[in-house]
């Protein structure tokens, strides 16, 4: 039997319960046993209920949780509150990265104006839902999934520190556009260059470009590395006699302060390496080393020797140049060469998967070489370049059998 009281709250009308008509709800007070730390009385209540019998329902199915140890004293934590608490513990379980830290801030961000105020206990499927659909009113379609995506890891959470019973964000599925067959048609492919392209850009970078520019993008070029990568390179990364280079490092400087960057590990384990390189890189890097070695003796004290490889040497010499100096020193040269203005440093990366996919490379050597475990983008090019070049091998089958006949 129950251990409890039943009863009508907010009842205005004055009659007996069994004759009430104001709408007043049913609610309900009961044990649920003992605290195990202090032995007092545990009590829940529960209100709402629109008869008697639905109360009764709702305290046996509570008491059947305690009973079968599923109960869940569900917390009434604000989601503006547990919100920051997820992250750090987010950031506490695993490697994250100062910029995946301000993505995931960011998205909190978004479900704030919908759920702030709420408590967790109290926020719905259907609610949560309906927030998705306005954001997708707003933003772009991978915009708004890295939103519920933040969404979803913050309710599993609270699911798991039982602040909660019901995940709301469980059954949301973010429904995504077909392709019409004319976009089918024209997936977009990376822009990259064509092999006579880049060797216009390089030409152009050798003979006008300003200090370092032509190291910078023949590294690029020909290695395929990412910019931060490029520009947290130092000197012991580099193998002068084995012609390789180590990358095991990123560069982030979110607030492009010369002094105040941090150096993290690469974005995926598979993307810490180290590649082979062409004699001519080995040589265009030696000759920069010559350069620096240079300006460090006319700098004197001034430059900050950290052993960058791409180190400034005006306005505090000696540290990693700017990634934004990279693409500004890029758009320079394409104009220049008269090439598009559309392609930024990462289509260098692009190009020489290109490339790379054209000298008959297998994937998965490419995908090595960019410290990829996995990427469409590049699966993407390769299909592109490789389908090329059937096409061209085709046509010179017909060619030969037509010169026959």
């Amino acid at each position: 039997m129950m251990k409890g009281s039943f009863y009508r709250r907010d009842c205005v009308c004055g009659k007996e319960s069994s004759r009430c008509t104001c709408g007043a709800k049913y609610a309900f007070t009961i044990d649920i046993g003992t605290d195990p730390m202090t032995g007092k009385r545990r009590q829940r209540q529960r209100s709402g209920f629109s008869t008697l019998a639905a109360a009764e329902a709702a305290a046996r199915e509570l008491l059947y949780e305690v009973k079968n140890e599923t109960y869940i004293d569900e917390s009434n934590k604000l989601f503006k509150d547990f919100a920051p608490e997820w992250l750090s513990l987010y950031c506490e379980e695993r490697e994250v990265k100062p910029g995946t830290i301000r993505v995931r801030q960011h998205e909190i961000e978004k479900l704030m104006p919908y759920f702030a105020y709420l408590r967790l206990k109290n926020i719905k499927s259907d609610q949560y839902e309906d927030a998705i659909k306005d954001l997708k009113k707003h933003y772009a379609p991978n915009t708004v999934d890295g939103i519920h995506r933040t969404g979803r890891m913050i309710f599993k959470k609270a699911i798991q520190k039982e602040l909660i019973k019901k995940d709301p964000t469980q059954f949301v599925v973010l429904q995504k556009k077909k392709k019409t067959i004319e976009q089918l048609k024209e997936q977009d492919i990376p822009k990259y260059m064509e092999k006579e392209e880049l060797a216009l850009f390089l030409k152009t970078a050798a003979k006008q470009g300003l200090e370092m520019d032509f190291p910078i993008f023949l590294t690029l070029s020909y290695t395929g590395m990412r910019v931060g990568e490029l520009v947290a390179l130092q000197w012991d990364d580099i193998d002068f006699d084995k012609h390789t280079i180590r990358i095991i490092k990123t560069y982030y400087n979110p607030n492009n302060n010369t002094v105040q960057f941090t150096l993290g590990t690469p974005k995926t384990v598979t993307s810490a390496r180290t590649i082979a390189v062409e004699e001519d890189v080995i040589s265009a890097l030696e000759i920069l080393k010559c350069s620096q070695e240079k300006a460090k003796k006319r700098l004197g004290d001034a430059y900050a020797d950290q052993n960058f490889v791409f180190a400034k040497l005006e306005r505090h010499p000696g540290y990693p140049i700017f990634t934004k100096t990279v693409e500004d020193r890029m758009e320079r040269l394409l104009k220049l060469s008269g090439l598009s203005d559309t392609l930024t440093p990462h289509s260098l990366r692009h190009t020489h998967t290109s490339l790379l996919a054209e000298a008959e490379v297998v994937i998965e050597d490419i995908m090595e070489r960019l410290g990829h475990s996995d990427d469409d983008t590049t699966r993407l090019i390769y299909r592109h370049v490789t389908k090329e070049m059937k096409k061209k091998a085709s046509n010179k089958f017909g060619k030969l059998m037509r010169s026959i006949s």
